[in-house]
C-alpha cells in the first residue's frame, strides 16, 4: 500500500495525542489529576497532537470539505466510528481539563472516561486496517495491540517527561517502558508472521481458475499507471524492509527504553525523557512508513509479474 505521509502522521500524532490523554485522564480517578504545569503544558500537547494528527488524516482524501459526511455511517464504518468517538473523546477531554481549572469533583469522573474513550479511539483507528481481510499483513489481532501499545508508550513517555519537569516522576518512566514494549513487541511478532504467512489471495484464487493449475499471467490488466497501483501497489525490497525495521525498533525503541530507564534511575530524568519521547515517535514515523508499505492488497493478485 502507498504509504502517504498525511496518514503516517495522522496515526502516529493522533495515537500519542490520545495515549497522552489517557495518561492524564486515568490518575484522577485516584484523585491525582494534573495540576501546574503539568495541567497547562500536558493539555497544551495532547490536545495539538490529537486535533493535528485528525486534521492531517482530511489531507488523503479527494475532497476534504466532504469529511464530515464520513461521521454518517458509524453503524458499519470503522472509519466513521474513529471520527466519532474522537469528537467524543476531544469534547469528554476538554470538559476534563475545565473541571480541573474549576476545582470540580466531577473530575474524578470525567478523567478516566476521558482516558476509557482515548484508548476506544485508538483501537477504532487500528481496526481500520485490522478488519481488512484483503490485507494480510493488517488482518491480525496483532494491528490492535500494536497501535494500543504505541499510543500508550508514546503518550505516557510525553506524560513522564512533564512529570520529571516538575520534579514528580515517580513510576511514569517505568510504565512509559513498559507501554512500548508491548508495542514493539507486538509489531515484531506481526513482521514475523507477516513473513512466513503465505498470501491468502493469489492468481489462482483471484481469478477463480485455480483448480486448473497454476495461473500465470499473460499481460498485466492495464498498460500504464492507474490509481490501483499507485494506492496499492507500492512495493519495498525485503532487504531494505529489514534495515528499515531494525532503525525503527533501535530508534523508537531499544534507545528509548534504555532512556527511560535511567531516567527512573534519577539521571537528569526531565532530559532524558524528552529525548526519548522524540526518539521513540521518530521510530514509529519509520514503523509506519512500513506498516503500510509493506502491506499487499490481495487486489494485487491481478498484477503480480511473478509468475510469467
Amino acid at each position: 500500500m502507498h504509504p502517504a505521509a498525511s496518514i503516517i502522521a495522522f496515526t502516529v500524532a493522533s495515537g500519542a495525542g490520545f495515549g497522552l490523554i489517557a495518561a492524564l485522564g486515568l490518575p484522577a480517578a485516584w484523585g491525582a489529576a494534573p495540576t501546574g504545569a503539568l495541567f497547562w503544558w500536558g493539555f497544551v500537547v495532547a490536545f495539538a497532537l490529537a486535533i493535528g494528527g485528525l486534521l492531517a488524516s482530511t489531507l488523503h482524501l479527494g475532497h476534504p470539505e466532504r469529511a464530515v459526511r464520513a461521521f454518517s455511517q458509524w453503524r458499519t464504518s470503522w472509519l466513521s466510528r474513529e471520527g466519532v468517538l474522537a469528537v467524543a473523546t476531544l469534547a469528554v477531554a476538554g470538559a476534563y481539563a475545565l473541571s480541573i481549572l474549576g476545582g470540580l469533583p466531577v473530575a474524578r469522573i470525567l478523567g478516566p472516561v476521558a482516558a476509557v474513550l482515548s484508548l476506544v479511539t485508538v483501537f477504532a483507528t487500528s481496526m481500520i486496517y485490522a478488519q481488512l481481510r484483503t490485507v494480510d499483513r493488517w488482518h491480525t489481532p496483532l494491528t490492535p495491540v500494536a497501535f494500543l501499545g504505541f499510543a500508550l508508550g508514546s503518550g505516557v513517555t510525553i506524560a513522564a517527561a512533564l512529570h520529571a519537569a516538575t520534579g514528580e516522576a515517580r513510576l511514569w518512566p517505568i510504565a512509559a517502558l513498559v507501554f512500548t514494549a508491548i508495542g514493539w513487541i507486538a509489531r515484531r511478532r506481526a513482521w514475523n508472521a507477516g513473513d512466513r504467512r503465505a498470501p491468502t489471495s493469489t492468481p489462482e484464487t483471484a481469478t477463480g481458475l485455480g483448480h486448473l493449475g497454476r495461473v500465470r499471467l499473460f499481460e498485466a490488466p492495464h498498460t500504464g499507471p492507474n490509481y490501483l497501483l499507485k494506492e496499492m501497489g507500492f512495493v519495498v525490497a525485503r532487504r531494505h524492509a529489514e534495515k528499515l525495521r531494525i532503525l525503527a525498533a533501535g530508534v523508537g525503541g531499544f534507545v528509548p527504553m534504555i532512556l527511560d530507564i535511567v531516567a527512573w534511575a534519577g539521571v537528569a530524568p526531565a532530559l532524558l525523557l524528552s529525548l526519548s519521547a522524540i526518539l521513540l515517535l521518530a521510530g514509529l514515523v519509520v514503523e509506519r512508513w512500513l506498516f503500510f508499505a509493506e502491506a499487499r492488497h490481495a487486489q494485487m493478485a491481478f498484477y503480480d509479474r511473478s509468475h510469467t
